[in-house]
């Protein structure tokens, strides 16, 4: 049957390649149509784990206390802040602003409440709200509020009084919402049992209208941001303006991943072209390579816009990947091919390309399905982009093979046998064949320097981090990092964190047995008397865990502690709400039967402003908002969240039960941790597997033992000197260690394939490691530099991790490749596994 099948192979490529040629043109115009759906996705939502309990229960902080989808706009007059042209630019930049489409609110000081410009008392803010707009207020009284104020003060202008924040909050998208919550509650459903067929089909319709809706905002998103930018333009003559928020983030970083496909993908391809000329001379060398590269990228490109499957940062190099995985397996057929022809100039090219096919599929196969097992390891990592990654990238090595095995003999079968590239003794077949003398001469220091090398980078496993810091992905240039620094110093702190305070147990014991028993909640408590109206004596302060002159006594105290952290900036709680009414009351603090009538009393707009943010409705849940300074050197995400927690616990004595932590710092956290897991996960899995696969090829324990061994080290080296060079896993430099693996674990079959067929010839070791470093060994030489040179144009990225990405896997390759024509050879050597083999032929 395989016999049957291989003729029909040959019939079909070699008799016929114009039609296979043209089938695989007319392919490529049809994933050239479909590559029209091709999307990207950069939202917050593709950076975090999937059935997150943070993520669930950030999403009901989000819907209770308010979104934080809006855009922070810093201004820096280069006039004095409070003259009139300034404000009269700010009020122009405001309704500007304001008047686009999708924009909620636009905050800035000309909008907040003044209560100290001249002192206002909690009667008169009842009737008016005083605004830097207000006729009689007193600017210079003004400014001494804004920059001094425990609400304004890191807020809304920074303490020099130099450079003041622009809020634009954008509508909230209620349908969207809904879906998110549908579909979360299916997917929890799913985790806790299986779903009946109608819950299935639920989930499936509910997940694709969120990703067709997720789309259309982010497309609406990008169209607004570019819309705020073009207003800001107009006025960057009269201040020094940045844009900053994870809208701007999120849009932003579209744009670099579109850059980076666009930029990459054209910049490795000229880069290979030019490799291949200067390796190959002949211009059939470079075009048919290049041409079966082009192919399985747009067919993958076809492939994913077909599938609606979005690119992320983490996939965002998958074209590059596709060229490089294309190229190294187009290059091995090439080097085989041109030793043919070297080896017989005169030789039948149908029956050259015949023989370098049947000498090289099988081989090929296997190299393909280990990369294939290597990205596949991705899959069990639990972080939706890398798993989304893995899969890609499966599917794309697996169409890079077939692509190859198409087009490589349908384009050269006809060809006109050119002169041959090769000669017997060529410069690269001299660099690869020094290399095994040098091992031959020098095996037992050559194995003392691996085993040191491999002692030092365990060694730098124990110092690998995840801790990094959102700035630190982006350069230094760009506006997203001098947005973010500016706001750190000066306006109180980048990424959010919300500390959500509940009440203790007893109290919720309480309420739930008056609940069961249907009670009313009666208050006994002697500072409420009879002035107080209906209403008002079930006031919140009498109703509430929190909102009482004791407990806001240690709220007090959280809020302190919070901000004493070295790690955070402006810290807005309702202890800076209570300290402005200390502050309308005549600096005299409020007992309970004031805060009743007062809270009561305020207008809407002044206590949505003042209390929703920070306290429940009921007065029985206090958030703590918290911005972190994101640019401080010393932060290390997990243990301020670590710290936190047991300080309140163990410092402040608040049960365990009542204190939550959320926001997307604790999200983003939560995926850096896992990466950890993932690593050593997709570690393990990888090795196992493709340990595996060498048994069932070389059907040889011995032999499939030695062959994970060039990777493991050159993988372990990589992660080793990430550790003593203090870079940090992120979710880009997570795929190093598996696209080390399967791509270097394809030089090594090919190079033990060979080195089998070398020692057929005499069964002598050395003699057959000797010629197989001058054969195969120049196409693992061209391949791997080829592989390390294109990697490093990803150097050119705006994304910092895309850089570090790009600079380390190349060098895990060159590592690769020393490993597998110094260290592969050498134990080959040592242990002599094909020893039965060779001596039975």
């Amino acid at each position: 049957m395989l016999g049957k099948l291989t003729q029909l192979y040959y019939r079909l490529i070699l008799d016929r390649p114009l039609w296979v040629l043209l089938g695989v043109a007319v392919f490529v115009a049809i994933a050239a149509y479909f590559a029209q759906g091709f999307k990207l996705d950069a939202s917050s939502d593709s950076l975090i784990l999937e059935n997150d309990a943070d993520l669930r229960y950030y999403r009901g902080v989000r819907a209770h206390y308010g979104s934080d989808d809006f855009l922070v706009v810093t201004y820096r007059p280069r006039a004095d802040l409070m003259s009139d042209a300034v404000l009269a630019d700010i009020a122009e930049l405001r309704d500007e602003l304001a008047a686009l489409d999708r924009v909620a609110s636009v905050t800035t000081l000309l909008d907040v409440p003044l209560i100290d410009s001249p002192r206002t008392t909690l009667t008169e803010i009842q009737q008016q709200q005083r605004t830097l707009e207000t006729p009689d207020t007193d600017r210079e009284l003004a400014r001494k509020e804004l920059t001094n104020s425990p609400l304004y003060r890191n807020l809304v202008v920074s303490p020099d009084g130099r450079t003041t924040a622009i809020q634009v909050s954008f509508r909230r998208d209620e349908s969207y919402r809904a879906l998110l919550e549908t579909r979360e509650a299916l997917r929890l459903k799913q985790s806790e049992r299986e779903l009946s067929s109608e819950e299935h089909a639920e989930l499936q319709t509910v997940s694709d209208e969120v990703k067709a809706h997720s789309a259309r905002l982010q497309a609406q998103e990008q169209e607004d941001i570019a819309a705020v930018r073009a207003i800001l333009d107009h006025h960057r003559d009269m201040a020094e303006i940045h844009l900053g928020g994870i809208p701007m983030i999120t849009s932003d970083m579209i744009d670099y991943v579109r850059s980076d496909i666009r930029v990459f993908g054209v910049g490795v391809a000229l880069f290979l072209i030019g490799l291949l000329a200067v390796a190959f001379k002949q211009p059939r060398w470079v075009i048919i390579p290049m041409l079966i590269c082009i192919a399985a990228a747009i067919g993958m490109t076809g492939f994913l816009g077909l599938m609606d499957w979005r690119v992320t940062v983490v996939s965002s190099n998958f074209i590059s990947l596709m060229l490089i995985t294309a190229l190294a397996l187009t290059v091995h057929l090439m080097v085989r091919f041109l030793e043919l022809r070297t080896e017989a100039p005169d030789g039948e090219q149908r029956a050259m390309v015949k023989e370098t096919i049947r000498s090289k599929f099988l081989p090929s196969l296997y190299t393909a399905l280990t990369t294939q097992v290597a990205f596949l390891s991705l899959v069990i990592s639990g972080i939706r982009p890398v798993i989304d990654f893995g899969w890609m990238m499966v599917a794309g090595v697996g169409l890079a093979f077939i692509l190859c095995f198409l087009l490589f003999p349908a384009a050269t079968v006809r060809l006109e046998p050119a002169k041959p590239v090769f000669r017997h003794h060529d410069v690269t077949a001299a660099i690869t064949r020094s290399l095994s003398r040098v091992i031959e001469r020098f095996s037992t220091q050559t194995l003392l320097i691996y085993a040191l090398l491999v002692i030092l980078s365990i060694a730098g496993l124990f110092r690998l981090t995840v801790e990094n810091r959102f700035i630190d992905y982006f350069k230094k240039g760009t506006e997203i990092y001098q947005g973010m620094v500016l706001i750190d110093r000066q306006l109180g702190g980048t990424t959010p964190l919300d500390v959500i305070i509940d009440p203790d147990q007893s109290y919720l014991e309480m309420l739930a047995e008056e609940e069961t028993a249907g009670a009313d909640h009666l208050v006994d408590d002697p500072l409420y008397d009879d002035e107080l109206s209906d209403d008002e004596s079930a006031g919140i302060s009498g109703d509430s865990y929190w909102f009482n002159m004791f407990q806001l006594a240690d709220a007090d105290k959280v809020h302190a502690y919070l901000e004493s952290l070295p790690e955070t900036g402006k810290v807005l709680s309702i202890s800076t709400t209570m300290a402005l009414v200390t502050l309308l009351n005549g600096d005299e603090p409020l007992d309970n039967f004031s805060l009743a009538v007062m809270y009561k009393r305020l207008p809407e707009n002044i206590r949505n402003t003042l209390f929703a943010p920070y306290m429940s409705e009921d007065g029985n849940q206090l958030r703590f908002a918290i911005r972190v300074i994101d640019s401080d050197p010393n932060l290390k995400r997990g243990e301020l969240i670590k710290r936190i927690r047991t300080d309140l616990v163990d410092k402040l004595g608040l049960e365990e039960a009542q204190v939550h932590l959320s926001g997307m710092l604790v999200l983003y956290n939560n995926l850096l941790q896992s990466l950890f897991r993932s690593q050593i996960l997709t570690l393990a899995v990888v090795f196992v597997a493709i340990g595996a696969m060498l048994l069932i090829l070389f059907r040889n324990w011995k032999l499939a033992a030695i062959g994970v061994v060039p990777t493991m080290v050159a993988a372990t080296v990589i992660l080793g000197a990430m550790g003593w060079l203090g870079i940090p896993l992120d979710i880009m430099t997570i795929t190093i260690a598996a696209i080390t693996i399967g791509i270097g674990v394809d030089n090594t079959i090919h190079y033990v394939h060979r080195v089998s067929e070398e020692l057929a010839i005499d069964g002598d070791y050395w003699a057959a490691v000797e010629r197989s470093h001058g054969s195969v060994g120049r196409a693992i030489y061209y391949t791997s530099v080829t592989v390390a040179l294109g990697f490093s144009i990803l150097v050119l990225s705006n994304f910092i991790p895309t850089i570090y990405f790009g600079l380390l896997t190349g060098m895990a390759m060159l590592i690769a490749l020393v490993a597998n024509l110094t260290l592969l050879p050498l134990l080959i050597v040592l242990f002599k596994p094909l020893g039965h083999r060779a001596a039975a032929k």
